[in-house]
């Protein structure tokens, strides 16, 4: 399993002139190799393969106006052009319909938010004796390691965000970790009010850290509406707003990375509704539909399963889990989204509306969760395609989907 750590950089003077050379020349090598493809395909002319683009990258390093170019490290160049053929991989395979629409490759601008560059093994970078980081042609750059990496990482991508922070992310092989068996299963209803609710009764308030830092946010960007275009103040007020932007993204990333932890850890098997976020996010609750990030917390719960050994399920959309009685199975009709409590018709139950939906999501994927919510011992849990090894032919019994795991 392949998973991604990321720590701090915090690079000198120096360094981040030659990291901001690197960035330029990376994005340089990428916008001309894309010109040369987007020209052919005007012209009419076959789709230009990596290897020609490769050696029209060396014969560029010898003239006058790309001479520059041999100032960072060849690597940094090359793999710049391996993130052209990803993304027109990636918009090829949209049109195949192998995975979800997108774009084709578009040209970079220096005044991107995001920059970054990626060292492979055959760089020469490594970990000094001091715990710093050297990268060809920048030196030896001092990072916060907040944990140790569980094998040797076989990249490592510097990356500079909005916000002007540098940072290391590594790639690197590791076994996945199993825990002890428990015969806790759950259920989880997302929501906007309570973050998430579980089916043994569990509410959890939503922190909206978008909302209560609204305030900050607006005086910062008022500041930096008012300081002329192109200036160094209006530059400073930009880094300021990008800042407490971060600040806002980290702590609802700390918040969803603790709550998965600990579901994942006390719970054998784990159920979510797969919520259409996009359609979501285009009504008026669409700033506080960004703000639980519920997208983020769900992939969260699905790699740390994979990764600790245990079983995840995502039921459709469509199942009807706020309309069936979780205590005798009868489906009474749609409800008001005002009405939190109701009484069964055909066996008089009193159901909160969430707890019975997070224990209807735990039944639909097949796990055992008593209809007041407790935690009992679940029965035969379909194992996830992954876990069961290969077969020749595809299983109808089976459920479940194979997924890519990384940590970001």
């Amino acid at each position: 399993m392949q998973l991604r750590y990321s720590f701090r950089l915090y690079p000198n003077g120096s360094q981040r002139s030659a990291l901001a050379k690197a960035f330029g020349c990376a994005r340089v090598v990428f916008n001309d190799a894309l010109r040369v493809r987007e020209t052919a395909r005007a012209a009419g002319l076959p789709f230009v393969p990596s290897g020609v683009l490769s050696k029209q990258l060396t014969a560029a390093k010898k003239t006058p106006e790309r001479a520059w170019l041999t100032e960072v490290s060849s690597v940094v160049l090359q793999q710049s052009l391996r993130d052209l053929d990803t993304a027109y991989k990636n918009f090829f395979d949209g049109l195949r319909g192998k995975r979800p629409p997108m774009g084709p490759p578009r040209f970079k601008s220096r005044k991107d938010n995001r920059q970054s560059i990626r060292f492979t093994a055959n760089a020469g970078w490594k970990t000094t004796a001091g715990g710093k980081l050297r990268l060809p042609k920048v030196g030896d750059v001092r990072v916060q390691w907040s944990r140790s990496l569980p094998s040797v990482p076989s990249t490592v991508t510097v990356v500079k965000d909005a916000a002007g922070r540098y940072f290391a992310s590594f790639v690197v092989q590791t076994e996945p970790e199993t825990l002890p068996v428990t015969d806790s299963v759950v259920g989880i209803d997302l929501g906007l009010t309570h973050f998430a609710i579980l089916s043994d009764g569990t509410k959890i308030d939503s922190p909206r850290f978008l909302r209560r830092a609204e305030k900050k946010l607006k005086k910062a960007q008022q500041s930096l509406s008012r300081k002329a275009r192109g200036s160094a103040n209006r530059a400073k007020a930009r880094i300021k707003v990008a800042r407490a932007h971060a600040r806002t993204a980290d702590a609802r990333r700390e918040f969803h990375h603790q709550l998965s932890t600990k579901i994942i850890r006390e719970n054998q098997a784990v159920a979510v509704e797969d919520l259409a976020v996009k359609g979501l996010a285009r009504t008026r609750l669409a700033k506080s539909v960004h703000d639980a990030g519920w997208s983020a917390f769900v992939a969260m719960l699905e790699y740390k399963a994979a990764l600790y050994g245990r079983t995840f399920h995502r039921i459709g959309r469509f199942e009807p889990t706020s309309q069936v009685c979780s205590a005798c199975g009868v489906k009474d009709g749609s409800k008001p989204l005002n009405v939190r409590v109701w009484t069964c018709g055909a066996c008089g139950s009193v159901l909160d509306r969430d707890i019975n939906a997070a224990v209807n999501v735990a039944k639909a994927a097949g796990l055992a969760v008593s209809a007041c919510g407790a935690r009992v011992r679940p029965g035969l849990v379909p194992a996830q395609r992954e876990e069961t090894g290969t077969h020749p032919k595809p299983q109808p019994a089976t459920t479940g989907r194979q997924t890519g795991i990384s940590v970001l």
